[in-house]
C-alpha cells in the first residue's frame, strides 16, 4: 500500500519581535503590531558552508578612514545635528508628519550639494518631475549638478543610480517604491525591507550619501518595519506645529555623531531657512512691563532657548474654575496651582487660570516650574516681573525649589543676549564672571519675595529688540548665513 507524504505547513513570521504562527494573522500576538506578519515559509535544515570573503580582515589601526570623512551638506544646522556632516556612504532617514517640510528641506540641502560640485540625484516617487521643478524654481534650487527622476520601481531607481553616478542620493519617498521581484504593493512590509536592503547595500558598495523620506504613523513613529531603522546609520526626526513657521530637526539614532543636539529651520513661503540663533522667537516684545509674564531656559538637546511663559487669571464665572494650558503640561501646571495655594496663600480657587507660552514652544522640562509659578502668582497679584530677569528650576510638592542641569550653559545664554537678573535653585554651580544678578532660593516663598527686591528695568534685553525687524528675503537671510 503506497503512503502519502505530508506536506509541510507554511509558517509566518512577525517582523518586528519574529513570532511565528502556522495561519497568517493581521496582528502581531506578541508584540501586537499589525501588518508585520509575512510568510517565513520552512525552515531550512542544512548549515552555511563557509564561503570568500570580500575582503580580508585587518587590524582596526590600519583601516583607511580617508574615504569616510564627514563632508558638509551645506545647511549647517543639518550638519551640527549629524555631528559635522554627511559621511559618505552613510545611509539617513528623515521622518515627519505630512506638509512638515521635508521635501523641502532636502531639495534644499540636495541644492546646497550640487552648488559645492558634487552631483546629486533626487528621485521622486510622490511628485512628478515638472512639480518638483516648479518647487526648485521657487526656492532657488535650480543647478545643472542637480538631477531629478521620477520614478516607483526599485530597478528603475538602481538604473539611474548607475547611469548618473551621483555623490548624493535623496529618495521621496522609500514606501513609495516598489520591487517587482517581490510579492506585495509598495509601502507594504515585505517591500520596504527589500526597497531599503537594496538602496543600502548600493549605497555602501558605492560610497554614495543617502537620504531616505520616511512616513510617520498616527502615534509619530516611522512607517513600515522596525528593522528599517536598524538598518539605517542616522535616523531624522522632523517636528513642526502647523501654527508656527519653526521646524525642529532632531537625531534618533547616529552612528557617527551625538544624538542631543537639533537644528532649527523657518519654513517661509519661498523656502526654508536655517535659525542659528532661534531664541527671540520664543519670547514677545512688551513696551512696557507686564503682570504675568516670565522668562525661564530650556534645554533643547545641547542647545539652551529662552522661552516666555505667560499666565491670565480672572474670577471663575462657574462653580468649576478653568484651567487651561497650551504648550505646558497640564499635570504640572495643576501641580504648580496647587503649591500656590497651599504655600504662597494664593486662593486660587476661585479663580480661572490660563497658561500659555510664546511662539508655539512646548516646555516639558521640569526647570520652567520655577517661571510657571511665577508668572501666575504675578498675573493673580499684579506685580510686574523685571523684564531683564529669568527664573530656572524645579518645583516641589512641599514648596522647594530643586536644582536643574546643565545651569551654566542656561545662564551663559540668558547674559549673552542681555537679562541682568536671575533666580536659582540654592546651591547650584554656575560660572562666575557672569554679567547678571544671580538670587538663590530655597524655596518658593523666598522666590517671590526676591522678586520684590529686583529692580525692574525701563529697557528691554538688546537681543530682543531686534526681534520685530523685517524679515528678510530668502536669498539675504542664506547670504547671511554663509560663512
Amino acid at each position: 500500500m503506497a503512503t502519502t507524504t505530508k506536506a509541510a505547513r507554511p509558517s509566518y513570521k512577525c517582523a518586528e519581535c519574529g513570532w511565528t504562527t502556522t495561519k497568517w494573522v493581521g496582528r502581531c500576538g506578541e508584540c501586537q503590531a499589525w501588518g508585520t506578519v509575512d510568510l517565513a515559509g520552512a525552515k531550512s535544515t542544512g548549515r552555511t558552508k563557509a564561503s570568500a570573503v570580500s575582503h580580508p580582515a585587518q587590524p582596526i589601526t590600519s583601516v583607511d578612514i580617508t574615504k569616510s570623512q564627514s563632508t558638509t551638506s551645506g545647511v549647517r544646522e543639518l550638519d551640527r545635528v549629524l555631528g559635522g556632516g554627511v559621511v559618505p556612504g552613510a545611509v539617513l532617514l528623515l521622518a515627519g508628519e505630512p506638509g512638515v517640510g521635508k521635501s523641502t528641506l532636502l531639495l534644499e540641502v540636495a541644492s546646497q550639494w550640487a552648488h559645492s560640485g558634487a552631483r546629486t540625484l533626487y528621485i521622486s516617487g510622490e511628485e512628478s518631475a515638472a512639480q518638483v521643478r516648479l518647487r526648485a524654481e521657487r526656492t532657488g534650487a535650480l543647478h545643472d549638478e542637480l538631477y531629478l527622476a521620477a520614478e516607483t520601481d526599485l530597478g528603475a531607481v538602481l538604473t539611474h543610480i548607475d547611469q548618473v553616478k551621483p555623490t548624493l542620493l535623496i529618495i521621496d519617498s522609500v514606501q513609495t517604491i516598489g520591487s517587482a521581484d517581490v510579492e506585495g504593493v509598495p509601502g507594504g512590509v515585505t517591500q520596504v525591507r527589500e526597497v531599503a536592503s537594496s538602496i543600502i547595500q548600493t549605497a555602501k558598495r558605492e560610497n554614495i550619501a543617502t537620504l531616505l523620506v520616511g512616513h510617520v504613523t498616527k502615534d509619530g513613529s516611522v512607517a513600515g518595519p522596525r528593522a528599517l531603522e536598524h538598518l539605517v546609520d542616522v535616523v531624522l526626526q522632523f517636528e513642526g506645529d502647523r501654527n508656527s513657521r519653526l521646524r525642529l530637526l532632531r537625531a534618533v539614532k547616529n552612528r557617527y555623531g551625538p544624538v542631543d543636539e537639533i537644528g532649527c529651520f523657518d519654513l517661509v513661503d519661498d523656502g526654508i531657512v536655517e535659525v542659528p540663533d532661534p531664541t527671540g522667537l520664543f519670547v514677545s516684545r512688551h513696551e512696557k512691563p507686564v503682570a504675568g509674564t516670565c522668562v525661564t531656559v530650556t534645554m533643547e538637546g545641547r542647545r539652551p532657548l529662552l522661552a516666555e511663559v505667560q499666565s491670565l487669571s480672572v474670577p471663575a464665572s462657574t462653580p468649576s474654575p478653568r484651567r487651561t494650558t497650551s504648550g505646558l503640561e497640564s499635570s504640572r501646571v495643576a501641580m504648580i496651582l496647587a503649591v500656590l495655594t497651599k504655600h504662597c496663600k494664593l486662593p486660587l480657587g476661585a479663580f480661572d487660570v490660563y497658561t500659555a507660552t510664546v511662539g508655539g514652544a512646548k516646555l516639558v522640562e521640569p526647570s520652567v516650574d520655577l517661571a510657571v509659578l511665577i508668572a501666575t502668582a504675578s498675573a493673580h497679584t499684579e506685580k510686574v516681573v523685571p523684564t531683564d530677569l529669568i527664573a530656572i528650576g524645579e518645583v516641589g510638592l512641599a514648596g522647594e525649589v530643586r536644582k536643574v542641569s546643565n545651569l551654566a550653559a542656561r545662564l551663559r545664554e540668558a547674559s549673552r543676549i542681555g537679562f541682568s537678573q536671575a533666580i536659582v535653585p540654592a546651591g547650584s554651580d554656575y560660572p562666575g564672571g557672569l554679567r547678571m544678578s544671580i538670587t538663590e532660593v530655597h524655596d518658593v516663598i523666598t522666590a517671590l519675595k526676591a522678586l520684590d527686591g529686583a529692580k525692574s528695568s525701563n529697557g528691554i534685553p538688546p537681543y530682543l529688540q531686534v526681534i520685530a525687524s523685517p524679515r528678510l528675503a530668502v536669498s539675504e537671510r542664506r547670504a547671511l548665513h554663509k560663512p
